[in-house]
């Protein structure tokens, strides 16, 4: 029941009621007297004054009852006033008891805001203690690994200085052992001399005396026991001519093949080691005319000059390794018809430079690109002949080269000058020099070098590893990895890599290597440098942009230099073996010098503390082996001129063997993407002959586009 409702049935209603209970009992009154009238004058008429009488009582009767209405109404409103009076009460109580509930209810919500603020204040300061507190831990451990890392680089300091140190003393050592084994030489030659002088004035003595007998006797000379039976003089021995021998304690044969015959061995010493036994040619002159600020210059812009770029560093080689070939075989004589070939290049329309990997490919021809494909796997799929063990394969005896010196169809013959040399019909020996552990080295005229077997690399953590011989000479090895990864490789019988891929758990192949041209019925040994059939190089770029030093630019972006096309096109698909005898081919393509591997005088071990500064190198590498996973790297090692050719040689193949290594064992860079060379002193990197920190360095390439045919770009 509403408010008005209940004041109407307290209030109004009994009001109304009583008004109505007295009209009728006021009427009642009111008709008394009129009815007793009535009631004595039925007797007779009514007089006037019952008349008046009698209006009087109806007019008082409904003034009664006016007044009756009068007050009902009055009590009426004043009721309804009252109700709307208590409405309005109660209404503005409801409102006041809204806005009390309102407030109430703001109150507490500012209250439980307040809460939650207090809570959000109390939380934030915890998170900033927390965070103070790890920005304290992360401080001390920053602190303490710089103070780590300082201890470490001091050690490492401190080792290097100790391993000069003792690599000093070693020489300063061989050095005095030498030089008194010289003047000991030197002295026993002497005593030999004054013996053989006594000795041949003994004999005069004795042939003065015979004679004189002789002439006392008047008679022909007898043959005489105590008669020395040939005079003359005796040369004496210094034994300065004696061939060297292996150094004593070492594995070395005492004899080295040499295509039949036997020779000495020679001592196994590498850069700045004792027992060194060649005497090294001086550099070929070469004038440099140039400043350094010259130098900086031509680095910047290389396409502006037909000179041949150098480093800008003091005694800085060329840039390119072609032509360091050249300057060592040539001096100024090659530089010159150098420039002047590359002046004549340069007046001709030149080949814009390769965008893409695709583009440097453009000249293969896509028929080509097309067959490879089915090629590959018609050669997998071939069938052939299981052997038990893995094949040996044969050295050639002789290979189509010229027995001089082949610089980009040029070659210097006794600084004279001959272009366009058709040297098809020459025929060079080829001869096994000498053969440590996984290599050999062989004398290609007048050029040593090494070549490596990476099986043992490559079948390093398989499961399984078997052979098929094919047609042709040919040999199929295929190695199991776990999980079912296979890696098939077919060579010649020379060890060739004829083509090279690796098929993943989900059956799918990536093509490493594929070299159309050993595909031959008469296949030729890949120990010529093709790159003399091109004209000689002419870089493009700036020399920031086509050599990168790791320890000068250690925040360079490896992968984007990596990824990076050719510096000009490639005009054919090469063999592996052809881009790794070929400076000019490789020329083709960028590098990194990791020269924040500093290799210790004579030394192929890398330690881990420098094992570390790969990482980012590394972490290029397999992004772009992420991307495609049939790339090609070529890991090249290098020495300094100390030692003799072939230690050194040998040396610097351990070297990029080792660099391989760690990049497979530490980083998880599969092991066929990356080949190994070692090139010895032949690519210096500052001219000279004395020992030479930066020369004794491992160099990174990607050789991919040289050595299979890239997909087209869509």
């Amino acid at each position: 029941m509403t408010f008005r409702s209940r004041l109407f049935a307290t209030v109004a209603l009994p009001v109304l009621s009583a008004s109505m209970i007295a009209t009728p009992s006021l009427a009642d009154a009111l008709v008394k007297p009129f009815e007793v009238a009535q009631d004595s004058g039925d007797q007779g008429q009514p007089t006037d004054e019952e008349l008046l009488l009698k209006k009087q009582q109806e007019e008082q009767r409904r003034a009664a009852e006016e007044e009756a209405k009068r007050q009902a109404e009055e009590q009426q409103r004043a009721a309804d006033e009252e109700a709307q009076r208590q409405a309005e009460e109660q209404k503005a109580a409801e409102e006041q008891q809204r806005k009390a509930d309102e407030e109430a209810r703001r109150q507490a919500e500012e209250q439980k805001a307040a809460q939650e603020q207090q809570k959000a204040a109390e939380e934030e300061a915890q998170r900033q203690a927390e965070e103070q507190k790890a920005a304290e831990q992360q401080k001390a451990a920053d602190e303490e690994a710089q103070r780590q890392a300082e201890e470490q680089k001091a050690a490492e300091e401190a080792q290097r200085q100790a391993e000069e140190q003792k690599a000093a003393e070693e020489q300063q050592k061989a050095a005095e052992e030498e030089q008194q084994r010289q003047a000991d030489e030197q002295k026993a030659a002497e005593e030999q001399q004054k013996a053989a002088e006594e000795e041949q004035q003994r004999q005069a003595d004795e042939q003065k005396a015979a004679e004189e007998q002789q002439k006392q006797a008047e008679q022909p000379a007898q043959d005489d026991a105590g008669q020395p039976a040939v005079t003359g003089e005796a040369p004496a021995e210094t034994g300065t001519d004696q061939p060297a021998t292996a150094e004593e304690g070492t594995d070395q044969p005492a004899t080295a093949e040499t295509g039949g015959e036997q020779l000495p061995a020679e001592a196994q010493t590498g850069e700045g080691q004792a027992g060194a036994t060649e005497t090294k040619e001086a550099v070929p002159p070469v004038t440099e005319t140039l400043s350094e600020d010259e130098k900086q210059e031509i680095a910047k812009d290389p396409g502006q000059t037909d000179e041949t770029v150098v480093l800008p560093v003091e005694n800085g080689a060329a840039v390119l390794d072609s032509d360091k070939d050249a300057d060592n075989s040539g001096g100024q004589a090659s530089r010159e018809e150098r420039r002047k070939r590359r002046e004549e290049q340069r007046a001709q329309e030149e080949v814009p430079l390769p965008e893409s990997d695709d583009s440097a490919q453009a000249a293969i021809p896509e028929d080509v690109r097309e067959a490879v494909p089915q090629k590959i796997e018609a050669a997998i799929k071939e069938e052939g002949q299981r052997v038990d063990k893995a094949p040996a394969f044969e050295v050639p005896a002789t290979t189509n080269i010229v027995n001089n010196t082949v610089i980009n169809n040029t070659i210097v013959n006794n600084n004279t000058t001959v272009n366009n040399v058709d040297n098809s019909n020459n025929v060079t020996k080829v001869n096994v020099v000498e053969k440590v552990d996984n290599r050999t080295v062989l004398s290609v005229g007048d050029r040593l070098i090494v070549r490596s077997d990476d099986r043992p690399r490559l079948r390093r953590d398989s499961e399984d590893v078997y052979y098929d011989k094919l047609a042709r000479g040919r040999v199929r090895e295929t190695i199991v990895r776990p999980g079912g990864v296979k890696l098939v490789t077919i060579y010649n019988r020379y060890g060739d890599v004829i083509q090279r891929s690796r098929v993943g758990r989900d059956g799918r192949e990536y093509i490493l290597v594929y070299a159309p041209e050993l595909e031959d019925d008469a296949p030729r040994p890949d120990l010529i440098d093709v790159g003399y059939e091109l004209p000689p190089m002419r870089l493009r770029i700036p020399v920031s942009d086509y050599i990168i030093d790791t320890s000068s630019e250690p925040d360079r972006d490896y992968y984007d230099f990596l990824a990076e096309p050719p510096v000009e096109r490639v005009e054919r698909v090469y063999t592996i073996d052809e881009v790794k005898h070929s400076a000019r081919l490789r020329d083709k393509v960028r590098r990194i010098d990791l020269d924040t591997i500093t290799f210790a005088t004579g030394s192929a071990e890398v330690p881990m503390s420098q094992a570390r500064t790969l990482r980012k190198v590394a972490e290029a590498m397999l992004k772009i082996l992420d991307k495609d996973p049939g790339e090609t790297f070529l890991i090249e090692g290098h020495t300094d001129a100390v030692g003799s050719d072939k230690s050194n040689l040998v040396l610097s193949d351990e070297r990029s063997d080792s660099v391989a290594n760690l990049l497979t064992e530490v980083y998880g860079i599969p092991p066929e993407n990356l080949q190994t060379q070692g090139y010895g002193e032949r690519f210096l990197k500052v001219r000279t002959q004395a020992a030479e920190q930066q020369n004794r360095r491992v160099t990174i390439r990607r050789v991919t586009t040289l050595v299979r045919p890239v997909a087209r770009a869509d």
